[in-house]
C-alpha cells in the first residue's frame, strides 16, 4: 500500500477519536456541575451565625459554636428594612412571636406589708398631782388591758387637806363658800368622780386608784412600789388595737397606682383563707434609698386582736380593670436608656421599635406609644435579632412614627365671654359685633358664631346688646350663651 494513504487513514481515526471523546464528556456532564454554572438569583456577601454576628465566613459549613452557618446576602444589607431571617430557620434560633392586642390590665398592685400599732390610738396615763405610790397592781409591758382596768394606787396629801377643807365649808352650808371649795378641787386635778364620792360618803379619799382610760395593750409602764411621784409625769401608755396599720412596700414603679382612700385587702400565713379589710391613710412621703419602695399605711379592721404588731401580710390595692394595648412583658428589651421590641414583618425580616411602657401585670406590659394593635413582635429570641440589627446598624423605629390612639380623656369645653351687638341671625347662627376677648387674644370685630342650640337666639334680634358666651371645638366658635343686656 501506498504509506501516504497509511498516513491519512490514521489521523482520521485519531480525529475522530478526539472528537467522540469531547462529544461524550460534554453529554455526561452531572447537572450538579451545570447547576453550579449558573449564576445565583440572590448574592451571597459571606456566611455567619446568628449568636456569634461578628465571626464571618467565606463558604458553607459550622461556627466555632458547632452551629450550621447562614448565608449574608447582598440585599440584607442596611438599605434593606430590618434584618433578615430564612423562615425555615426560625424555629432552630428558638423564635417565637407574640401579637399585639387590646385587652384588660387590672390596676390592683399586690405588696408586702408588716402589721404595726396604729400610732393614733394611743392613751397617756398621767399624774395629776404629787404624790406616792403605795401598789401596783400585776401589770407588765405587753399586757392586754379591757378599758377601765387598775394600774396603780397613789397617795395625793394635798387632795386629801383640800378635800377635808371642802367638807368643812359643806357643814358650814353658804353656798358661795361651798362653790368656791368645789372649784378648787378642780383645779388640784381630781375628776369628777372622785369629788362626787367625796361628796356622798363626807369622808376624805386621799388615796386614788389610777385606771386605764380605753382597752388596749400595755406599751410603757413606768411606776413602781414605793416611787414617788410628779404631777404631769408619765405613768403608762396605752395602744388601742381595735384597728391596726398594715405599712406596705410598694415598688416606684408602681407608686403612681396607689392613693389615699383605695381599697385593701391583706392576708396573713396564721390564717389562711381570712382576708382582713380596710383602706389606705396615707403615702409616707419618703422613699427607701435601699429598695427603692415607698410606704403605703393601710388601716386595718382588728377583729378580736387577731392582727398582731410585726406579722408580715400581703396587701392586694384593689382595682378595676382598664382597657390597654398589651404585648408579652417577656418580649421588651430593656436598655436603660429605651425600651425596645422586634416586629416580625412579613417575608422572614424583623425591625427594631422604640416603644413607651406602662403598667404590668399578669406577663402582659402595657404599651403607651410605639405600636398598633395587630402587629406581631418577638417573645422568645429577640436578643440575638437586636444584637444582629445593632451590628449592622438598623436604627429603632421611633416612638413618634407609631403611636397607640388612646381614648381622649373627657373634659370641660373652656367658655370665654364678651359683650356684643347682634349684626344678623340665621337658623344656625348669630353674626356678632363684640368687644376684644383678651383670654384668647382676640381684638374686637364682626364674626359669624355657630349656635350650640337653635332655642339660644329665641327671643334675640338684629340691634340687641348681649351678652354671650363660646367655646372653641373643632367645628369653630360656637355660642353656648346669650342674653339681652341693657345699654350703659
Amino acid at each position: 500500500m501506498n504509506p501516504r494513504l497509511i498516513l491519512l487513514a490514521v489521523a482520521g481515526v485519531g480525529l475522530v477519536g478526539v472528537l467522540g471523546f469531547g462529544v461524550g464528556r460534554l453529554t455526561t456532564t452531572p447537572p450538579k456541575a451545570v447547576a453550579l454554572a449558573q449564576p445565583s438569583a440572590r448574592r451571597i456577601l459571606y456566611w455567619y451565625d446568628p449568636m456569634i454576628p461578628m465571626e464571618r465566613h467565606t463558604g458553607p459549613g459550622m461556627s466555632s459554636m458547632n452551629m450550621t452557618l447562614m448565608p449574608k446576602y447582598a440585599d440584607e444589607t442596611p438599605g434593606a428594612p430590618g434584618i433578615r431571617i430564612d423562615p425555615a430557620r426560625t424555629q432552630n434560633l428558638g423564635l417565637r412571636l407574640g401579637t399585639v392586642e387590646r385587652g384588660t390590665l387590672a390596676s390592683g398592685v399586690s405588696a408586702p406589708g408588716v402589721i404595726a400599732f396604729n400610732e393614733r390610738d394611743v392613751a397617756v396615763v398621767q399624774a395629776r398631782a404629787a404624790g406616792f405610790v403605795q401598789r401596783v397592781y400585776a401589770r407588765a409591758p405587753g399586757d392586754t388591758l379591757a378599758a377601765g382596768a387598775p394600774l396603780a394606787d397613789l397617795l395625793v396629801p394635798e387632795w386629801g387637806g383640800a378635800q377635808g377643807e371642802y367638807l368643812a365649808v359643806r357643814r358650814i352650808g353658804d353656798p358661795p363658800l361651798i362653790q368656791a371649795a368645789r372649784d378648787r378641787l378642780k383645779r388640784l386635778g381630781m375628776p369628777r368622780a372622785l369629788i362626787e364620792a367625796v361628796e356622798k360618803t363626807g369622808q376624805v379619799r386621799n388615796v386614788i386608784t389610777i385606771s386605764t382610760p380605753t382597752g388596749g395593750v400595755i406599751r410603757t409602764l413606768g411606776v413602781r412600789n414605793g416611787m414617788s411621784i410628779m404631777a404631769g409625769q408619765t405613768l403608762a401608755e396605752i395602744n388601742g388595737l381595735s384597728r391596726v396599720w398594715l405599712n406596705a412596700s410598694i415598688p416606684e414603679a408602681l407608686a403612681a397606682q396607689v392613693r389615699p382612700g383605695q381599697g385593701v385587702a391583706a392576708t396573713v400565713s396564721a390564717y389562711p383563707g381570712d382576708t382582713f379589710n380596710g383602706r389606705v391613710t396615707a403615702i409616707l412621703p419618703q422613699t427607701d434609698a435601699a429598695s427603692h419602695t415607698l410606704t403605703a399605711r393601710i388601716e386595718l379592721t382588728n377583729p378580736g386582736g387577731r392582727l398582731k404588731p410585726g406579722m408580715f401580710a400581703s396587701a392586694q390595692f384593689n382595682g378595676a380593670a382598664q382597657p390597654a394595648l398589651l404585648v408579652p412583658s417577656e418580649a421588651v428589651i430593656r436598655t436603660g436608656r429605651r425600651s425596645l421590641v422586634m416586629l416580625a414583618q412579613p417575608g422572614g425580616r424583623y425591625v427594631p421599635a422604640e416603644v413607651r411602657i406602662g403598667r404590668e401585670g399578669d406577663g402582659k406590659s402595657e404599651i403607651l406609644a410605639g405600636l398598633s394593635e395587630g402587629e406581631n413582635v418577638v417573645a422568645s429570641g429577640q436578643f440575638l435579632i437586636d444584637s444582629e440589627a445593632s451590628l449592622s446598624g438598623i436604627r429603632a423605629r421611633p416612638v413618634a412614627s407609631r403611636s397607640t390612639p388612646m381614648p381622649a380623656p373627657a373634659r370641660t369645653p373652656v367658655l370665654y365671654e364678651s359683650v356684643g351687638r347682634v349684626e344678623q341671625i340665621s337658623p344656625a347662627s348669630v353674626t356678632l359685633s363684640h368687644q376684644p376677648v383678651p383670654a384668647i387674644g382676640w381684638p374686637a370685630m364682626t364674626m359669624t358664631f355657630r349656635l350650640g342650640e337653635p332655642a339660644l337666639a329665641k327671643g334675640v334680634k338684629v340691634g340687641d346688646r348681649v351678652a354671650f358666651a363660646f367655646d372653641q371645638p373643632p367645628a369653630g366658635p360656637t355660642l353656648r350663651r346669650i342674653s339681652k343686656v341693657t345699654a350703659p
